[in-house]
């Protein structure tokens, strides 16, 4: 079952430390048919998604929230 990284951003943990998720989608749906999405650091830890703001880091349990989107002035 390959992956395909879809997107990803920014998370800040509770001491200011920012990390980079990368969000994946597997090229197999899941048994619901729906696209099955996961999430990694960049470095490769498994990240669990708890809600649309907030991601937990499998390994350590360190709860990560999402940086809002840059908007870049045109």
């Amino acid at each position: 079952m390959a992956a395909v990284l879809v997107g990803q951003f920014h998370a800040r943990d509770a001491e200011g430390r920012v990390y980079s998720v990368h969000e994946f989608q597997d090229s197999t749906p899941g048994a619901d048919g729906q696209p099955v999405i996961t999430y990694k650091l960049a470095i490769g830890d498994r990240v669990k998604k708890n809600s649309d703001t907030e991601f937990e880091l499998v390994q350590s349990g360190v709860i990560l929230t999402r940086e809002p989107e840059s908007v870049v002035p045109a």
